[in-house]
């Protein structure tokens, strides 16, 4: 037996509402650009619509003019979407408390996830909304996802209850030993001082 290894998040397809309130929602409060539209080719009476969130990849949502938007939250249950979050940077995040307040929308606050900081809010349709901004840029020629189990191994080595900057600083220096070469025979650290 052997396994289907998967490359990444090909698509994500939501339930929308009308067409309007998709592309205001997912275009105008979220950036995301609205690129291709056509019909959902398995039930005639839906929309279809695309939206790049910033990498190429595709959110996309199937809209109907006769689904209302309802801010009811979307059921919390196993199996169910709990929520969807979406890559912000530093400068984005600082404005988006701003931002939200200004159009209204209910928001969480920020909260401060150890690694990252996040703001939670609800789409139209009660789905539960994160930005999410990292608190940290991996060293050339590695990924969050190496910058993070590295964190996670150190975080659980010392017995601390979640990731915090200390294991990220120490997660990217071993990563910058390992993947850069030094003529130094000691790399420890030094006090020139």
């Amino acid at each position: 037996m052997r396994k289907i290894q998967v490359q990444g998040v090909h698509h994500i397809t939501i339930n929308g509402a009308d067409r309007q309130t998709s592309i205001d929602f997912w275009e105008g409060v979220l950036g995301m650009p609205f690129i291709f539209d056509q019909p959902n080719l398995d039930n005639p009476k839906e929309g279809h619509l695309y939206f790049d969130p910033g990498d190429g990849r595709l959110i996309t949502i199937f809209t109907n003019e006769e689904r209302p938007p309802d801010p009811t939250a979307t059921p919390n249950r196993p199996g169910a979407v709990h929520h969807l979050a979406f890559a912000v940077d530093r400068a984005t995040f600082l404005q988006a408390i701003e931002r939200l307040d200004e159009r209204q929308i209910s928001h969480s606050g920020p909260k401060d996830r150890g690694f990252m900081d996040s703001v939670y809010f609800r789409d139209p349709l009660g789905l539960l909304i994160e930005l999410a901004s990292y608190k940290f840029t991996p060293p050339a020629g590695s990924t969050h996802a190496d910058v993070l189990i590295r964190a996670h191994r150190l975080r659980v080595a010392r017995g601390n209850y979640n990731i915090a900057e200390e294991h990220l600083a120490d997660a990217i220096e071993e990563l910058v030993a390992l993947r850069q070469e030094s003529l130094s025979s000691d790399r420890g650290p030094g006090n020139p001082y």
